[in-house]
């Protein structure tokens, strides 16, 4: 686990996520070298797999241990790997969204 963050502040869940996403694209044409996003874009996949399954276990261990905390931390950590996937591998957040959407229907 890193270190966790501190003096949190509620913010907007889509606007943050547009944020990100959109900084997750720019830095598909950084060097790998000088970023660690470039690097799980465009090096093995499997370096970007392991991490997600590591995040999610560490987000189940925190669940479990009731640590409001390090759950959001956890789930931080998740989320973030998720959405590089999800441009590594093509698919946008607006066609993640019309998949959720479906689903409600």
């Amino acid at each position: 686990m890193g270190e966790r963050t501190t003096n949190i502040q509620n913010g907007d869940l889509g606007e943050t996520l547009a944020r990100l996403t959109q900084t997750i694209r720019q830095r598909r044409t950084a060097t790998p070298d000088a970023s660690y996003t470039a690097r799980l874009l465009t090096h093995n996949e499997d370096e970007l797999l392991k991490k997600i399954g590591e995040e999610a276990t560490e987000l189940v261990l925190a669940v479990k241990d009731h640590d409001h905390d390090h759950i959001r931390y956890e789930a931080g950590d998740l989320l973030y790997h998720l959405l590089v996937l999800l441009e590594r591998t093509g698919i946008s957040p607006e066609e993640l969204a019309g998949e959720l959407d479906a689903r409600m229907k």
